[in-house]
This record gives C-alpha cells, structure tokens and sequence, in this order.
C-alpha cells in the first residue's frame, strides 16, 4: 500500500505542480468543504512550458482567423477541448482590445461521427479554403491528411497537431498528454491492484492514430519490463469490429451440433466481442482501457455481466466516469486536460503565425483519479 501511495503522490506532484499563469479567470467552484476551486487556473498552471497558459504578448492581426479540428463534435472530452480554445481567443480579443469586425475568430469543427477519418479530413480541405493564420488539428489517422498539410505548408499555413499527432515532419507544435507517463501510471496501478500476477486484457481506441499505439506500447513496455508474473492475455483494438466479428461466429458456429441454428456476423455488437473475449478467459484479473469509448464500453458490459471481481483501470474524466469510479466498476482513471490543450493550441497557432518559436511538445498534464482521492482539492481542479 505504500508502494501504491507514494507512486500517486509522485504523478500529483508532477501533474498538478503550480506554475506562474498571469491570466485572471472568474470560473470557480467550491467543494464540500468550502473551499474555492478555480478549475481554469488550475488546468492552464499545469501546462509545460507554462508559456501556453498565458496569451500575453500574442499581438495577433485584427480579424486573424485561427482554425481548430478535433476528433468528435460531442462528448465531455471534446466540449472541454472547445471551451479551451476559446478561452483562449476571448483572452486574446479582451488583451488586444478587439471588438466587433476586429476580434480574433476561431472556428471549433469535427466530426459527427467519432473518428471519421473522411469527414475529417473534409473538413481539413474547406479550412485550408478559408487561409487561417494557423491550423489545429487532433489527428485521427497518422498519415491521412500528408496532402492537405503539403498543400498548408505550400501556402504558408502552419499545422498544430493536438491529442493525436501526425507522422508529418513539419508540425509546429504537438500539445498532448504525456502518453508514456501516463501509460506508465496505468500499467503499475493496475499491476498492484491484481498483486502484480495474473492475466489482463487490453482494449484500445483504434490502430491507426498515434494516441493509440503509444497508449497501447507504453502499458505493453511497462508490464514486460516490470512485472513479469503479469501476462497480457489479448488485445482487441475497436476499428477490428468486423474481423473479430467473423472469427467469433466462425469459432461459434463450428461447435454447433446439427440442427442448431448458427450466428450471423453481423449480428454482433461491439459489446457482444467485449464479452466474449472477457468470457474467453476465465482467469482474467485486470483490463485496461485506453480512452473514454473503450472504458465506457467496457464498463457498460462489465455492469451487465455483474463482474466486480475484475481490476479496471481506464482513461478520460467526465461525470459518467467519476460515476464508475464511485460505484467500483472502475479502479483508477487517468484524467487528462483537454482544457488546457484547447488553450495552449490556441497559443501555439498564434505564436508560430507571428514567428516567434514554439516548442516541439507542450505537455498538458495528467492525473491518477480513484474513489479515495476524487474528492481532493488538487484532483478536482483537473476534473471536467
């Protein structure tokens, strides 16, 4: 337990260490004890270098235009990306004085459908139409968009890559959870919460964005490295909804007797594999879930099945999943700060528009959330 505890005590320190944000922001909460909460500055202090919690000195063009893409248009994680963002073009308009036909303008587009690579990459095209000073982008394919950014850097446009980065070689700047550290963190918690033994299974977002596979590597590197009684049973990646689909109706079907009526591929839910690769091994102890799709989903199939017996550690914050940490679905959290990565994308596209240099990474911070510490001061200042 002590192990456990000053491990925790670390990943705060080194997540929610105060910097100096000159910024003045009025959106406060106060907690049961009565204390006040500014949960704005305490998402911007977090932020490495702390020069991307601040616009002061950003002296953008009146009417500059500043685009930003996400992922997805509509969850909790998203939403606080956005309201970062323009956090961020408020402050800039309020610093420079600009009203009306002056004021910075910002357009926060994504997806309608989660991670639709196509759409997204629409969206790219019409936002180059429109010469943005700056283009922010979270990736949800590493090499999709290489001609939409050959064509921005042809016409002088600079390319953000936020949450998801990009293979492309000329980025300004990425803003981004440490993923490795992070990862790190969810590795040994859930290590320690199965007794450093056992069998775990992993479920991850997607296999193509660059999120994923450092999310995916950093659990698997940590787990060889560190705990050698653990054993990664299976790992199920949810755009392999079709393949496994077929090999679980294949698998099915064959044990039939005759007159038994089989299966139809198509007929299973992503929900229906979640269980079956659950089911698959009966001495599973932990799961790992990557963002805030796999862990819902998990956590949806872990309630019906009634498995509170299993070890469940995943990512992203948001109410539902505070929810999950208060009934014991889930073990621990790493909560991330879209808050403060909308802002500092904001800051990075208006630094490399005015020439000024930007740094290669930006870290946005992470948190390790429980049942115990949720209720702390310096934990739900990074909660959303």
């Amino acid at each position: 337990m002590r192990r456990k505890l000053s491990l925790i005590a670390a990943v705060l320190c080194c997540s929610l260490a105060l910097g100096a944000c000159s910024n003045k922001h009025n959106q406060t909460q106060t907690d049961p004890s009565g204390t006040s909460i500014d949960r704005v500055k305490t998402k911007l202090d977090v932020l490495k270098p702390v020069a991307y919690g601040s616009v002061n000195g950003l002296s953008l063009e009146p009417g500059s235009y500043i685009s930003i893409i996400g992922r997805y248009s509509d969850d909790s994680y998203w939403k606080e990306v956005e309201a970062g963002a323009k956090q961020a073009v408020a402050d800039l308009n309020s610093m420079l004085g600009y009203k009306g036909d002056k004021k910075i303008k910002l357009t926060y587009s994504a997806p309608e459908i989660r991670d639709d690579v196509n759409e997204q990459v629409n969206i790219l095209d019409e936002e180059l139409s429109r010469e943005p000073i700056a283009i922010g982008i979270a990736a949800i394919d590493t090499t999709a968009c290489t001609i939409q950014f050959d064509l921005a850097s042809e016409n002088n446009i600079p390319i953000i890559t936020f949450d998801s980065g990009s293979d492309y070689k000329h980025v300004a700047s990425h803003i981004a959870t440490d993923n490795l550290a992070a990862t790190q963190t969810a590795a040994t918690q859930l290590a320690y919460e199965i007794e450093e033994e056992g069998e775990v299974v992993v479920f991850v977002q997607d296999s193509v964005s660059m999120t994923a596979k450092q999310r995916l590597q950093g659990f698997l590197d940590t787990i060889s490295s560190k705990f050698p009684n653990i054993k990664i049973a299976e790992t199920y990646r949810f755009d392999q909804l079709n393949a496994m689909r077929e090999a679980i109706a294949n698998e099915k079907n064959a044990a039939l007797t005759e007159g038994e009526e089989g299966i139809k591929a198509e007929s299973l839910s992503q929900e229906d594999v979640i269980k079956f690769i659950i089911e698959k091994y009966p001495n599973l102890k932990g799961i790992y879930a990557t963002n805030l799709d796999t862990t819902q989903a998990v956590a949806k199939v872990l309630k019906n099945m009634e498995k509170d017996d299993l070890k469940f550690v995943g990512f992203d914050g948001g109410e539902s999943q505070m929810n999950l940490l208060q009934d014991g679905t889930l073990n621990g959290l790493i909560t991330q700060n879209p808050y403060g990565i909308g802002y500092a994308t904001v800051v990075a596209a208006a630094r490399v528009s005015l020439g000024l240099p930007n740094e290669s990474f930006v870290n946005s911070g992470y948190t390790w959330v429980t049942k115990e510490n949720m209720n702390l001061k310096e934990i739900k200042g990074m909660l959303y």
